[in-house]
């Protein structure tokens, strides 16, 4: 467990130790989500989408709000449109820049409300790839890629 994280939505730790049996240690961190999420969004026929073949997903957009929150987040990053990193998490972590508040659900997705840019943004369902429900907050970073 990375230096005694807990993940998010988990009640019990599970050991990744050694001694433990390889078999179940792998079934069982399948089921772990990460505390910190990174996706590397990008532009895609002039919409956000992103990858992350972790979760079966493919040019995921974002639409409805939270395309414009991104164009907000990535505002500081050069050619942001070819790619950046956006950090996210239901907890606040060192370097959060953005925290999205839960306001409501609607067509099996998620409104949440931004307080720095006063703006609201719907989240599809794939948002309940990275957490089991819904978070009441989620914290945001968006920085460049390496090079």
């Amino acid at each position: 467990m990375n230096g005694g994280c807990t993940p998010f939505g988990q009640a019990e730790s599970v050991c990744a130790c050694d001694a433990c049996s390889s078999t179940s240690r792998s079934t069982e961190l399948q089921d772990i989500m990460n505390a910190i999420n990174v996706i590397a969004p990008y532009r895609y026929h002039g919409m956000w989408v992103f990858d992350d073949p972790r979760v079966d997903l493919l040019q995921e957009p974002f639409i409805s709000g939270a395309d414009i929150l991104i164009d907000r987040a990535a505002a500081h990053i050069p050619d942001a449109g070819s790619g950046f990193l956006l950090l996210f998490s239901a907890a606040p972590f060192p370097g959060h820049e953005i925290r999205l508040e839960w306001r409501r659900a609607e067509a099996d997705g998620n409104w949440y409300h931004s307080g720095d840019f006063d703006l609201e943004g719907w989240l599809c369902p794939a948002l309940l790839k990275y957490f089991e429900k819904p978070p009441r907050e989620i914290y945001v970073q968006a920085k460049p890629k390496p090079q």
